[in-house]
């Protein structure tokens, strides 16, 4: 949700979805360029989905960017360890 609202408030049409299926033809009319994120507990399979989705949709290149490896790592609650 925070990542959709972040690029609502630059003035960047923006929708979450749960999976491929959710993406609306629509949303796409008389855009040039999309971008997909994903938040970190996102699989990757469900990812990869949406950029297929796209592609069948009519997106003719995918271009992934480079952004910054996080290596944030969380111990696990003192009940679990």
């Amino acid at each position: 949700t925070r990542l959709r609202e972040v690029a609502q408030n630059q003035g960047v049409a923006a929708y979450m979805v749960d999976n491929a299926g959710e993406l609306k033809p629509e949303w796409l009319s008389g855009k040039s360029r999309v971008g997909v994120t994903a938040g970190a507990s996102a699989p990757e399979v469900l990812v990869q989905a949406v950029i297929e989705r796209l592609k069948f949709l009519g997106a003719n290149s995918v271009s992934n960017l480079e952004g910054i490896e996080e290596r944030v790592t969380f111990p696990l609650p003192k009940a679990l360890a």
